[in-house]
């Protein structure tokens, strides 16, 4: 079990500014994510598109911003617990809350920050008779080009980054036994470039794409050994596979969120607008996943409020103390902090 006096929920732009804040407050913070990197939304739906309404930054690509927020966080020394999704939150006797992840790990904090946006990124999947069970074993949402020598994989999606896997895998040197390409249209959503590129290989053999939806698994002693395909023209095909590959791109879930304790309102965690604390306490939310009235889902909407909430965490363990106002600019305590000293 690991203790801390702050755990956030979420490493997108108003988790890592989170951060920053408690830090300014002398609250070092764990942050979980179910991304396997930092930076949630911008990173996932906006990494290369330009951002015009950061404070002080004209123009700045999600990319520019979560480096830029990663770099204003790193003298706080976060610790990042990334590709996991918190699936439990218990209120212990002492009024500390007990955190468990996906991956069995556990906090004990008496403050959780909610930054989640609009949900955790999870990726889609299939709904197949069956698939459940060999998630993680022949199933995966991940491409494992390393497992795929000498093996029958299937990847399901139309992407640029289902695509460019099936084209890599395809022409590397070491060799999957065959490499299937399943999408339930002829279209692939691709450019020109990389949609001639992954034709040309299928022309030479080394790939195939197959139009179809998949149906259901084939299993020998609990072992997948095919997938069933359904075609457009109503056949059933049966492909030989030992790994699928399911690459269908990532959609936000409100995920176990709604079983937390927190007031909800539409799917969004209520909070007062002094505290931006929720109605169980401890747990603050901030950014998209928070309602209040007047709120806009803006980036700027959510540093602002994640400023407030360290200000509450801080005033919550500290009980009875005064929490001074300081400036960056003239104070030698948030300069120590910062590392400037």
């Amino acid at each position: 079990m690991i203790e801390t006096d702050a755990l956030i929920i979420g490493a997108g732009p108003v988790g890592l500014f989170q951060v920053f804040e408690l830090g300014l407050q002398d609250i070092h913070a764990h942050v979980v994510d179910v991304l396997p990197h930092v930076g949630g939304q911008c990173i996932e739906l906006y990494a290369d598109k330009p951002i015009y309404d950061i404070p002080g930054l004209p123009r700045s690509t999600g990319r520019e911003l979560v480096e830029r927020l990663s770099t204003q966080a790193a003298p706080f020394k976060p610790t990042f617990h990334l590709g996991q999704q918190i699936t439990q939150v218990e209120r212990q006797d002492d009024r500390r809350l007990r955190v468990t992840s996906s991956q069995g790990i556990t906090w004990l904090t008496p403050c959780l920050f909610i930054a989640t946006g609009v949900g955790a990124f999870l990726p889609r999947t299939l709904a197949v008779p069956g698939l459940d069970g060999l998630l993680n074993r022949q199933i995966f949402h991940i491409a494992r080009p390393e497992s795929a020598q000498h093996r029958h994989v299937v990847i399901v999606g139309s992407d640029s980054h289902a695509v460019q896997t099936a084209l890599s895998l395809a022409s590397a040197q070491a060799k999957a036994a065959s490499v299937t390409l399943v999408h339930r249209r002829d279209a692939l959503d691709v450019d020109d470039t990389l949609n001639t590129a992954w034709r040309s290989v299928c022309e030479q053999g080394e790939g195939k794409f197959q139009v179809g939806q998949v149906i259901n698994l084939d299993l020998h002693d609990g072992v997948m050994t095919h997938v069933r395909l359904a075609t457009p023209s109503g056949e059933t095909l049966s492909l030989a596979c030992d790994e699928m590959w399911i690459m269908l791109g990532l959609s936000p879930k409100l995920g176990p969120l709604s079983h937390w304790g927190p007031a909800l309102e539409r799917k969004q965690v209520v909070v007062d607008t002094e505290r931006f604390a929720t109605s169980e306490p401890g747990i603050y939310a901030v950014g998209d996943c928070n309602t209040y009235p007047g709120k806009r889902k803006l980036i700027v909407s959510g540093f602002h409020e994640a400023t407030l909430a360290a200000f509450a965490a801080a005033a919550q363990l500290r009980p009875g103390q005064k929490i001074p106002l300081q400036y960056t600019t003239a104070s030698p305590r948030l300069h120590q902090l910062l590392g400037l000293l």
